[in-house]
């Protein structure tokens, strides 16, 4: 009996239940794993209650702006000053109006001294990584903000110009990059348990959007931290701050 026909055999026994399909495999024929639970459908609860029209609280899904005053040259954000393109985001107008980018003003102030004070500078080292997918590296920035906050940033270059693709703040146990997400691991109310959202790009919208948020329980330990290589995306946590939300 053929391959395609013995493969035809065995989802018909896996169907109708059958013990024995003979002349597939090398041992005479397939085996019957036992009776298949039936499917359950989704069942819609309340179906009177009035749809929704108006969006939760906002906290950056979607928001993207045009970072005035930067020049990609090459698209290369490597060569950017990552103090630059954050001052320069003060002034940035998001497409949608959700304050997800907007800094309290003790962190700005901070900011704008990074020159002077380099030693109490809120903006953190920058990572390289193709969020997008078009095969150039976007930029990741982390600000830590007053109560042990942080805000994660992405930049994507095109043109020549700077857009900012997500915006996000949040007390979190520590930031990752796994292929083309974003992870935020933020502390949870339930002990033993924390918050994973993973931030993925959507071509339609043209920004980073929260695709995955689930609670899930804390590792009992880190994962190592692999070197980052000096001109490449690197896969290490990108900062840690104290916990506390939700």
């Amino acid at each position: 009996m053929s391959r395609l026909r013995c493969r035809a055999a065995a989802a018909l026994g896996a169907v109708a239940g059958a013990a024995l399909l003979a002349g597939c495999g090398d041992d005479g024929g397939l085996r019957s794993a036992g009776a298949v639970p039936a499917a359950i459908g989704p069942v819609r609860l309340w179906p009177g209650l009035p749809v929704a029209s108006a969006a939760p609280t906002d906290y950056g899904e979607g928001e993207t702006a045009r970072i005035p005053g930067i020049v990609v040259p090459g698209d290369d954000v490597h060569r950017l000053d990552p103090v630059a393109v954050v001052r320069a985001g003060l002034a940035a107008r998001p497409d949608r109006a959700s304050g997800a980018a907007v800094l309290p003003a003790d962190t700005v102030r901070r900011i704008n001294a990074c020159g002077t004070e380099p030693a109490s500078c809120p903006v953190l080292r920058p990572y390289y990584r193709d969020l997008t997918g078009d095969g150039r590296e976007d930029l990741v920035l982390g600000v830590r903000l007053s109560g042990g906050q942080l805000s994660v940033r992405a930049y994507t270059a095109r043109d020549g110009v700077l857009t900012r693709i997500m915006s996000t703040s949040d007390a979190v146990i520590s930031v990752e990059l796994a292929g083309r997400d974003l992870i935020v691991r933020a502390p949870s109310a339930i002990p033993g348990y924390e918050y994973r959202t993973s931030w993925t790009w959507d071509g339609s919208q043209h920004a980073m959007l929260p695709a995955r948020e689930e609670i899930q329980r804390m590792p009992s330990s880190p994962p190592p931290a692999p070197r980052p290589s000096p001109a490449s995306s690197s896969p290490a946590p990108l900062a840690e701050a104290p916990a506390g939300r939700r």
